[in-house]
């Protein structure tokens, strides 16, 4: 079965980021219901887990939250996708007025 590749951002997505200070030599606890979520994604799709850390950082955060085996890698490069998962994001939908307004209104989930 031909499974579609999804980049799923870790700060922000999975981890607790922008609860606390960041700390590019520890990453934040898994967020509640990460682990369903992920395991939930993983049934029909390619998972590659997206950051810009440390890659043995993340991969050892993966493994230490029991999520490793949901992934096929983890990369700091955007590769070509059939969907990107990410807290810091705006989609855009084809019209640049409405994404310049987007933009201006933008604020992380957790403020």
């Amino acid at each position: 079965m031909y499974k579609k590749k999804i980049l799923v951002d870790l700060d922000g997505v999975l981890n607790q980021y922008g609860q606390a200070k960041f700390d590019e030599n520890f990453i934040p606890d898994l967020k509640d219901g990460a682990r369903d979520f992920i395991k939930r994604l993983a049934n029909d799709n390619e998972l590659y887990l997206f950051t810009s850390r440390n890659l043995l950082l993340a991969s050892k955060w993966l493994i230490k939250n029991d999520l490793d085996k949901y992934f096929r890698d983890v990369t700091n490069n955007k590769i070509p996708s059939f969907l990107y998962i990410d807290d810091r994001t705006i989609c855009f939908k084809g019209d640049y007025n409405q994404t310049l307004k987007d933009i201006l209104d933008f604020k992380p989930y957790w403020k």
